[in-house]
């Protein structure tokens, strides 16, 4: 089933340009890349830029290009800092509605939420959930656009994920924990292995039921995967999933434990994913918490990956 995202848009000029090519580009960053990833072929986007909510469109094409410090259409950016940015990951996007509305709608509240909390844009993407999606679907007008194609003569590339290297950007970037998620939500995507999720929590609902939400702002800090009904009814089922790229800690079990308490009697239960865990962390667990183990089959630190081998390497199992 294609996600749905909204493309936070740091200038108008940029915004403009988006539009008029009908691309969306990411800088050179982690961040970047992991925009990059989580968002597939076939998935749904808006652009999201003072505070309003521009046009609807899906990806037909993403590429990683070379060089992209001197290619239109948008121009790399230099901080005090020294370093600089430019867009080298880009989605081809088909228009599909033209609207023009602000995010103050209720039909926007799920990201609505998040940027209240986060106090700004500082986040590339924002994902929103299956009920946002079909509100917008039928906002503003048909209107179908085709992009611009990309430059024949601009070279490409696929960026690689190292465990335990250095990072070479944009080419190549270590193992952080924003990418792990991005890959674990196309993972608990898989209706085998959020049955075993679900099956955890003796809820026998369909898979097919739910859908995987990227990191979600709340008062006290930022859930990294949201579980939740596509069409709640009644009451909804949240399921909380929090990921560490290491070893967990006590205090990762109290910090879930807190958002659970945060959200109320949606929140059903709450996960924390991580390699590896202490011994005894399975003794006086609370009773709507599970541990998942994840790991990376036939890897080896030092070497390098592109996202879809790790992806079709990783796997996961509910310990406790």
């Amino acid at each position: 089933m294609a996600s749905y995202f909204l493309l936070s848009v740091s200038t108008r000029q940029n915004l403009e340009l988006c539009i008029e090519y009908g691309w969306a580009g990411f800088t050179n960053s982690i961040n970047g890349l992991w925009t990059f990833l989580d968002i597939e072929v076939g998935d749904f986007v808006s652009f999201l830029y003072g505070a309003r909510v521009y046009n609807l469109y899906q990806v037909v094409d993403k590429a990683a290009f070379r060089d992209a410090d001197s290619l239109p259409p948008w121009p790399k950016v230099t901080f005090r800092s020294g370093y600089t940015y430019f867009f080298p990951f880009r989605l081809s996007l088909q228009q599909r509605r033209r609207l023009n509305e602000p995010m103050v709608r209720p039909e926007f509240a799920y990201v609505a939420e998040s940027l209240l909390l986060r106090g700004g844009y500082r986040r590339t993407h924002f994902q929103a959930d299956h009920v946002t999606f079909n509100q917008v679907s039928r906002m503003g007008k048909v209107q179908t656009q085709e992009p611009q194609p990309w430059d024949k003569h601009a070279r490409t590339f696929i960026p690689k994920i190292g465990i335990g290297v250095k990072s070479n950007t944009p080419y190549l970037f270590q193992f952080r924990e924003l990418l792990l998620q991005a890959l674990l939500r196309k993972h608990f995507s898989s209706p085998p292995e959020l049955r075993k999720l679900l099956n955890a929590f003796s809820i026998e609902d369909a898979p097919e039921a739910f859908e995987v939400l990227g990191e979600k702002a709340l008062p006290e800090g930022f859930v990294d995967l949201v579980i939740k009904h596509k069409h709640p009814e009644g009451q909804d089922k949240l399921l909380l999933v929090e990921v560490k790229t290491g070893i967990a800690a006590t205090k990762d079990v109290a910090q879930i434990s807190n958002y659970l308490h945060i959200l109320g009697e949606d929140a059903v239960g709450g996960i924390l994913v991580a390699r590896k865990f202490p011994k005894k962390a399975c003794e006086q667990l609370p009773q709507h918490i599970h541990l998942v183990k994840y790991s990376f089959e036939n890897t080896e630190k030092g070497e390098i990956y592109d996202a879809s081998a790790l992806l079709n390497r990783l796997s996961t199992q509910v310990v406790c």
